[in-house]
């Protein structure tokens, strides 16, 4: 067996990676979806490497390009280090049942030049901000996902997955001018769509760590 796929929260699908072999795991997924070709369509979805594991960098984006090519919606990894999810270019999402292999160390929030997005994100696009914030000025799709070292500015509707302190900044934030978004995580911690509060959707939000939980509200009542 190569592979292992585990429900979290109803909405929320963990694909554990039982071998290194890449296309063992694709191919048995399309085992999957040959007798259940809806199994994880428009399913927020993170990878897990099992214990023990064996993995690199090369090996997590090959898993990635694939299921980004049978259309589902990836948004992290978890269970590997900080340094492999960075060379991944994929965000770290801690608070998992699958056990971490390191202990998480907070980081100070990244004071690189911020990036700066003025067109639309969209479905399946990732735009990941290196050492640095990000400010969107355009719409962020469903099924796109933007990740910041520090933090995230989306000056338009938020529609896809936004991930701020990628590396451990807990100090990091999320703004939004328009706020109905897939998934908000900040240092790895995270909320579903369907986990915040319906009155806050179409409004401007920010969005920050309190201790291991992330809080959303109304920009206009900042707290935090």
């Amino acid at each position: 067996m190569a592979i292992e796929i585990k429900g979290r929260m109803g909405t929320f699908m963990v694909l554990r990676m039982l071998t290194a072999d890449t296309a063992e795991v694709l191919r048995q997924l399309d085992g999957h979806l040959s007798t259940a070709p809806d199994l994880l369509s428009g399913v927020p979805l993170v990878l897990a490497p099992a214990d023990g594991l064996s993995v690199t960098a090369e090996m997590l984006r090959k898993v990635v390009l694939g299921l980004k090519e049978r259309g589902f919606l990836q948004v992290g990894v978890t269970n590997v280090s900080e340094s492999l999810a960075s060379a991944a270019d994929l965000g770290l999402m801690r608070n998992l049942a699958a056990p971490s292999r390191e202990k998480p160390v907070a980081a100070a929030v990244a004071a690189g030049p911020a990036q700066v997005v003025s067109q639309p994100v969209r479905s399946g696009q990732q735009i990941y901000a290196r050492g640095g914030d990000l400010v969107v000025t355009a719409p962020v799709s469903a099924g796109a996902e933007i990740m910041a070292d520090g933090h995230i500015h989306v000056y338009n509707t938020l529609r896809g997955r936004a991930l701020a302190g990628v590396q451990g900044a807990t100090e990091a934030r999320i703004f939004c001018t328009d706020q109905r978004a897939e998934l908000l995580a900040i240092a790895g911690h995270y909320l579903l769509s369907d986990q915040i509060d319906p009155a806050l959707s179409g409004i401007s939000t920010m969005a920050w760590l309190k201790g291991d939980l992330l809080q959303i509200q109304s920009a206009l009542n900042p707290g935090g």
